[in-house]
């Protein structure tokens, strides 16, 4: 089995708890783009020790290579799990966010510029 196999996404079930959002915002203190990854912003993840978002990561796909951008690391919280990157999106063709559920394991969306 390859990993990528174990990925879900948007098509499946509690998609609206898991899958990333990816949205480009402006930084008020640098002026630039950033990216804001939420996981839960359909439907609130619950966050608790039990079950919660333990990490996210952000790549950027160029020339047909995924090229790490940020790694979130999180952890049991009673917020919603969202995160701010800042990218030179003129470098990259798509955004791919990646985020790990302790209960429900891999969830990936991706976003083309």
């Amino acid at each position: 089995m390859k990993l990528g196999e174990l990925i879900k996404g948007a098509g499946q079930e509690g998609k609206e708890k898991h899958v990333p959002v990816i949205d480009l915002i402006n930084c008020d203190e640098c002026g630039k783009n950033a990216v804001r990854i939420t996981v839960g912003k359909e439907v609130a993840h619950p966050n608790t020790i039990e079950h919660h978002i333990k990490w996210i990561a952000l790549f950027g796909v160029k020339t047909g290579v995924a090229i790490h951008i940020a790694t979130f690391d999180l952890g049991p919280s009673f917020g919603v799990p969202t995160v701010v990157a800042h990218v030179n999106k003129e470098e990259f063709s798509e955004l791919i966010a990646v985020e790990y559920c302790n209960l429900h394991g891999l969830w990936e969306s991706s976003l083309s510029l």
